[in-house]
């Protein structure tokens, strides 16, 4: 079975590159000393310190093939100057009955929508693409159908 292709911007990439050596090295490290005290503790059975540091390690472990698997398949989006229309990495304001909100459209993988990064195959991040400052688009969402005003492309 292939894995299908995980668009990323650069700096996308660079912060999963960034992430995976930080687990692979420094994040090891700290829980293969965690476990090591955990066992001069005894019993293991019974020793939670032991129990948490494992469960750690299975997490950061399964993040680490996570990034691999996402990086092998990284596909890498060149951001072009921008003809004024809505795409992967563009920052894009709009306006709806809500407000007016930033967004900057990311791949799946770069998603934070704390902090306005949305994705590409997202109900917005969808209905923006192609379109330009102006005009209004339809946003199709699972809670129904909402207009959305663009004000500015970047």
């Amino acid at each position: 079975m292939q894995d299908k292709p995980v668009p990323l911007t650069r700096d996308g990439h660079e912060k999963l590159l960034s992430e995976l050596d930080q687990l692979r090295t420094a994040r090891r490290q700290e829980i293969a000393e965690r476990i090591k005290h955990a066992k001069e503790f005894g019993d293991l059975s019974e020793n939670a310190e032991y129990e948490d540091a494992k469960n750690e390690q299975g997490f950061v472990e399964g993040r680490i093939l996570t990034l691999e698997r996402m990086l092998r398949n990284a596909q890498i989006i060149e951001e072009e100057p921008s003809d004024g229309t809505v795409q992967v990495g563009s920052t894009v304001r709009v306006r709806d009955e809500f407000g007016e909100m930033t967004y900057t459209i990311v791949g799946p993988a770069e998603v934070d929508a704390a902090a306005g990064r949305i994705s590409l195959e997202s109900p917005v991040g969808r209905a923006l693409i192609g379109h330009r400052p102006g005009e209004a688009v339809a946003v199709e969402a699972p809670d129904g159908s909402r207009e959305v005003k663009i004000l500015q492309v970047a």
